[in-house]
């Protein structure tokens, strides 16, 4: 069994390397500060600042998932929080990978895929049945999002929403829809 907590100390200190690469001041947050991981300046321009939160998993195949439960599927706050989700491979020779996303993007991708999955037509009654407290979204729903380290430079909302085609069609379904509470259920932008 792998360490979570050696999993999410190297997810949180290789995206504060790579802010660092692109030009931002990253710090690490004390632990207990919920939804944010990691603060940065831009150390150029107008210096935004962003909130991060990582999410990191062991291995980096179009499979592999994050767990986005609850927390992770609700709105943003302001305009500048973001996820950076982490794919470690296990083989410690290849490439991490990074996909810089919009919060209000992860939380909607989140219920989508996991309310698409629970009620597949064609699936037996009974068959799924676990809530959307235990989503788990996989790494090529964010494929679009994969080193997007520019997104940061503007307002997470300006961000084009770079998930997978069926989604826009399943966020308007009865069946999926989105999260409550979701800006998305206002006016739903194209993609």
């Amino acid at each position: 069994m792998r360490d979570t907590k050696q999993t999410k100390s190297i997810g949180e200190h290789h995206v504060c390397a790579m802010l660092a690469r692109f030009d931002w001041a990253p710090a690490l947050t004390r632990d207990g500060l919920e939804r944010t991981d990691i603060l940065a300046v831009h150390t150029k321009g107008d210096r935004p600042m962003v909130e991060v939160q990582v999410k990191s998993i062991r291995g980096s195949g179009d499979k592999a998932s994050w767990p986005l439960g609850p927390k992770s599927q609700s709105p943003a706050l302001h305009d500048r929080e973001w996820f950076v989700l982490v794919a470690i491979p296990v083989d410690p020779l290849k490439p991490i990978r990074n996909f810089v996303v919009p919060r209000d993007h992860v939380a909607a991708a989140a219920w989508i895929e996991h309310m698409n999955w629970l009620t597949e037509p064609g699936i037996a009654a009974g068959k799924r049945n676990v809530g959307v407290d235990r989503a788990r979204s996989e790494l090529s729903t964010f494929r679009g999002y994969e080193d997007r380290w520019d997104l940061l430079l503007e307002p997470a909302h300006a961000a084009p929403v770079l998930l997978p085609e069926p989604f826009h069609d399943w966020a308007q379904e009865g069946r999926v829809g989105l999260p409550p509470e979701h800006p998305w259920q206002m006016s739903l932008p194209t993609w």
